[in-house]
């Protein structure tokens, strides 16, 4: 009997497969990582057939851990706005742009100008910025013409794995949107983005629903893993919606909060609406939609203070950090090391220490990181909140950042609302996982899958009245540092690109 499906998280960094069982509980994981290269300044690629090599070795371990008669289904989340282009077979043209390049920057400014700003967040839910794929597709078809004009296809990650998996050219919607080409309420390609970025509406693939069976197992590829020919190969969705689904967020008044690389919150909204404090993202469910902010700089801002100041360990700055009273001194910390996504969308935006003194030590840099963090997050969730108009009475949290006592006091103290801390380590595989146990049957809709599936957090931290006080007061303070040091920063940029 099929009792297990296998959630895939094709992340910027390694292939993770994970078998799960119907109520959700991990049965055995194969990870393989993958190298990122960074050729020039702000430039970074991955070569595709790694993420290939990566999925067949991550599937293989995983068939020979587990029967493979089990397995029902199998779904992937990914790293979104990554895309590259392939040709008739399949075959990568050229390296992969991933999600962390800035070289389209121009691009940007001269498409913000040429369809007008407004419009471009209208049709597609996403404010301007470098990271959706449309900007690097056009620098693409100014520098690479000649490699576009061969390309029978644009495809995402999950675009490129499923093809190679069914021989189908199809993706999912919610792994189409991220590249910024997408109609969101139609559902389709939207034909002036996608002519803007240089390309033929004939080189994109078939849309399909989340949780939509796009193929079966090809032979070939099942005697390289060991699965059965035919395995459903289910379309899945970008990392970000599949964690969210992973976290039970399907419904309206719940919020997830990732505290890993980058902070990402995410709102499940029934509506369609864009606003500059969030970029509007289709639902894995296959209905509604998800508002997304996103910090680029998160916990690896932390690593940053770490080695910057050359301490033994974050753990080891944060008791010393403890002892540092809330506001660290007269510290604020902006937290754009990698520039701004929500609210401002500023690529040179670069961050900001106000109030240094001979006084301040390495605790009260480290603590005024983590408040910067979360006055940041407090801001562009209350942008999302204004939009959505009601505030959700609790948060759950996932990531790296939840292991930090201190971090969650904070942020559940700036938040203004308890943080539940969930207990799945791998959502957004989970939430692929949810995608495939729907379409093999086993429930009436994926909502039920998340349901379901989801484990319940048993870890709770609530606000402090006094430090929400505190930081009530602050935060006033914080919000006005972007607008003070914007012109010196692009400035400075406009300097150093000279």
């Amino acid at each position: 009997m099929s009792d297990v499906v296998i959630g895939i998280d094709a992340s910027t960094t390694a292939v993770k497969a994970i078998a799960f069982t119907r109520d959700g509980r991990e049965l055995a994981q194969a990870r393989v990582a993958y190298p990122l290269y960074n050729p020039l300044p702000g430039h970074f690629e991955q070569d595709p057939e790694d993420w290939w090599a990566a999925l067949l070795q991550a599937l293989k371990e995983l068939a020979g851990r587990i029967d493979p008669s089990r397995f029902a289904a199998l779904s992937i989340a990914h790293q979104r706005e990554t895309f590259t282009l392939i040709d008739d077979a399949g075959k990568a043209l050229n390296p992969a742009i991933l999600w962390l390049d800035e070289r389209a920057r121009p691009q940007v400014a001269r498409l913000s100008k040429e369809l007008g700003r407004d419009n471009i967040t209208a049709w597609s839910g996403k404010p301007p910025d470098p990271t959706p794929a449309l900007y690097a597709i056009a620098w693409l078809s100014e520098h690479r013409p000649e490699a576009v004009r061969a390309a029978r296809a644009i495809v995402d990650v999950d675009g490129f794995l499923m093809h190679r998996l069914t021989g189908r050219l199809a993706t999912s919607t919610p792994s189409a949107d991220p590249l910024g080409l997408l109609s969101l309420e139609t559902s389709t390609w939207h034909r002036t983005l996608v002519e803007a970025a240089g390309l033929k509406l004939e080189q994109l693939p078939e849309i399909i629903a989340p949780g939509t069976i796009c193929g079966g197992l090809t032979d070939e590829v099942a005697k390289l893993t060991g699965l059965k020919a035919g395995l459903p190969v289910v379309a899945g969705a970008g990392d970000g919606q599949a964690m969210g689904l992973g976290m039970g967020v399907v419904e309206a008044g719940k919020t997830y909060l990732s505290l890993g690389s980058g902070v990402v919150s995410g709102a499940y909204s029934g509506e369609y609406r864009t606003s500059e404090g969030f970029r509007t993202l289709a639902s894995p469910t296959g209905s509604g939609f998800m508002l997304e902010t996103v910090l680029r700089s998160g916990m690896q801002l932390v690593d940053w203070i770490v080695r910057t100041t050359g301490a033994q360990s974050a753990p080891a700055l944060e008791v010393l950090a403890k002892d540092v009273a809330a506001g660290s001194d007269g510290l604020l910390v902006m937290p754009y090391w990698a520039g701004v996504m929500s609210p401002y969308w500023d690529g040179a935006a670069r961050g900001s220490i106000v109030g240094l003194s001979l006084d301040h030590k390495p605790a009260h840099l480290f603590r005024a990181v983590l408040e910067g963090i979360c006055f940041e997050q407090a801001i562009a969730t209350e942008a999302m909140e204004t939009s959505i108009g009601h505030k959700s009475p609790s948060m759950i949290a996932a990531g790296g950042g939840t292991n930090s006592r201190l971090l969650m006091q904070i942020m559940a103290s700036v938040l203004e609302r308890p943080l539940s801390v969930s207990p799945v380590n791998e959502a957004a595989a989970l939430g692929a996982g949810m995608l495939a146990a729907y379409a093999a049957g086993w429930f009436p809709s994926v909502e039920e899958a998340s349901k379901a599936m989801t484990a319940q957090p048993d870890n709770r931290v609530d606000p402090v009245a006094e430090l929400s006080a505190n930081y009530a007061v602050r935060k006033e303070i914080y919000r006005d540092l972007y607008h003070a040091t914007r012109d010196i920063h692009a400035r400075l940029d406009a300097l150093k690109s000279g």
